[in-house]
């Protein structure tokens, strides 16, 4: 029984493990980053999506060669080398950022947010420097509402900034702050 208890308490004390969730983060960034460059190198080169132009794979998805020059949604389009450069530039230091915060959190569910959103950036700031515009590629539609044309980078980041008000809502820190709250302290 003791046996169970020691394994029991080794997993709870890794759950508040920094050094542990950090290397998972950078592990799961580098993943994004490498599954992001993966899928534009497949649509760039393999399926050369941009002499196509569109490709229909179901009646509400195609693959669609958009090249964004600006950030989400084409907002502040970059349309000079500076620009471009400033956009790097901003890209890579909100990433060093958060790689800083990585390194302190001390839950998982946090650090799966952050590498999400670390690793989305750094794909589409590679496109942005290699290109000067990023490749998006995916575009879902129906009942002729088309939403915007995306790539993995973005999935990513989405999914991240989903996590991270889930936590800022519903995490470990927002229920201490609201037990504090109802007890008077």
């Amino acid at each position: 029984m003791n046996w169970l208890k020691r394994q029991f308490d080794d997993a709870i004390a890794s759950l508040k493990n920094p050094e542990a969730h950090f290397r998972y983060g950078i592990l799961l960034a580098l993943a994004i980053a490498v599954s992001d460059r993966l899928s534009k190198w497949a649509i760039l080169y393999w399926v050369d999506l941009p002499a196509r132009q569109k490709i229909t794979i179901t009646p509400f998805f195609d693959l669609t060669m958009v090249w964004n020059p600006g950030i989400s949604y084409g907002l502040l389009p970059a349309n000079s080398t500076w620009a471009v450069a400033v956009l790097v530039i901003f890209a890579l230091s909100v990433t060093i950022a958060l790689i800083v915060w990585l390194a302190r959190i001390e839950h998982r569910l946090l650090a799966v947010a952050v590498a999400l959103v670390i690793g989305g950036a750094v794909g589409n700031a590679y496109d942005r420097a290699v290109y000067g515009a990023v490749a998006d590629f995916m575009s879902f539609h129906a009942f002729g509402f088309y939403w915007y044309v995306f790539n993995v980078a973005d999935i990513a980041i989405v999914f991240g900034v989903i996590l991270l008000i889930g936590d800022a809502v519903l995490g470990p820190t927002a229920q201490q702050e609201r037990a504090s709250k109802r007890n008077g302290s």
